[in-house]
């Protein structure tokens, strides 16, 4: 093994460290987020950022679809740089995502009043389509919280110079970290009439 090779695998393990690391802070961060609030100065208002955050989502969802397209035709450069800006819309929207649910109350899918509280008159309108929505935003923040470190990881791979090991998870975090960036805008959608304002 070169020495070049060894300095790589030496980094690797330093990254997914860092990895395993970031991941449990933001697991953490987003545990908390639903049982603190921290209180916005007077006259700062956080509700632009939902919308901002669908955005960042479906952005995500069109760069990696570029970073595939590019892979599959052999552009490697091109690619990589598509990752990089996933990667950075994905922190761009993971920071601005915990910003906003630290500091303002949940919206409740089907709160006609925006009161917070989903009354069985409130229910009973939305009927199914509640179930729906909420099978569809269990599957993106729990895939969400489970593909992050592989996501990470997946980009170390490639990082470090482990292409054989890079494309064997990125066959299988791919699809599952697209699957979490086209599903955040849908939720948008579904839940945007129950923002008040």
């Amino acid at each position: 093994m070169s020495s070049s090779q060894t300095a790589n695998l030496k980094l690797a393990k330093q990254l997914n460290i860092a990895a395993w690391v970031v991941s449990v802070v933001v697991l953490l961060l987003v545990g908390l987020m639903r049982r603190v609030k921290i209180p916005l100065p007077e006259g700062w208002d956080f509700s632009f950022l939902p919308p901002f955050h669908a955005t960042l989502n479906a952005l995500t969802a069109v760069v990696l679809l570029l970073a595939l397209y590019f892979i599959k035709n052999k552009a490697v450069e091109k690619h990589r740089k598509a990752i990089y800006v996933a990667m950075g819309l994905s922190v761009l929207f993971l920071l601005s995502y915990v910003a906003y649910h630290f500091t303002s109350p949940e919206v409740v899918f089907g709160d006609a009043n925006f009161d917070g509280v989903l009354s069985e008159v409130e229910k009973a309108a939305v009927g199914n389509s509640r179930t729906f929505y909420l099978i569809l935003l269990l599957s993106h923040i729990s895939l969400a919280g489970l593909i992050l470190p592989f996501i990470l990881f997946t980009f170390i791979r490639a990082y470090t110079g482990q292409y054989d090991r890079h494309r064997k998870m990125a066959r299988w975090v791919f699809p599952l970290w697209f699957y979490v960036a086209l599903t955040g805008p849908i939720c948008y959608i579904w839940l945007m009439p129950y923002y008040p304002g």
